[in-house]
């Protein structure tokens, strides 16, 4: 009876891993970016300094949302190993997080700097730094690409059953 818990416990963080990677993982950046950034209609009334911070200081309740949001397959796979430890796969999982953790500071530090260097009048409100922003996304895609793999692999580990066999034939009962 408690192998057949467990095996639903892992089908039911399958079915929230796979949609929440595909989702928000690879649809939801492109979702999240055009309604955190400040839209070139809003930098046209900006004027001031306190202006611009404002905007920039209104996506930080976004950031948190969607970083939460993003957590979510991380999530999965925390329970997944609780469900089933495994030493090697816990390093795959540390490894994930740590990952996971800079991909969204590199992240908010793209998306919070792009709203303050969205004026096209040049005028000089903040320092030049946050100009060096929009060097950002090469590292978020340096950081991304391991974690999507790393977490895909992981997933798939971990929603395979382990009573089926390497030709995929289930064992007699």
């Amino acid at each position: 009876m408690l192998n057949h818990r467990k095996l639903a416990a892992r089908a039911l963080l399958a079915v929230v891993f796979w949609p929440s990677l595909f989702f928000f993982w690879f649809l939801g950046p492109f979702v999240f970016f055009l309604l955190s950034t400040t839209s070139s209609e809003v930098c046209a009334r900006l004027e001031t300094r306190a202006q611009f911070l404002a905007s920039a200081n209104g996506v930080i309740p976004m950031l948190a949302l969607q970083d939460l949001i993003y957590a979510v397959p991380i999530v999965c796979l925390v329970l997944w190993d609780r469900l089933a430890p495994d030493p090697a796969r816990a390093r795959h999982i540390v490894t994930c997080i740590k990952l996971f953790a800079s991909a969204v500071v590199v992240g908010a530090l793209w998306e919070y700097g792009s709203s303050l260097v969205c004026d096209g009048y040049g005028q000089p409100f903040f320092s030049p730094a946050w100009q060096m922003t929009s060097y950002l996304p090469i590292v978020s895609l340096v950081l991304n690409v391991p974690l999507y793999v790393l977490a895909f692999s992981l997933g798939r580990a971990f929603s395979t059953r382990d009573d089926l066999q390497e030709d995929g034939a289930s064992p007699p009962a």
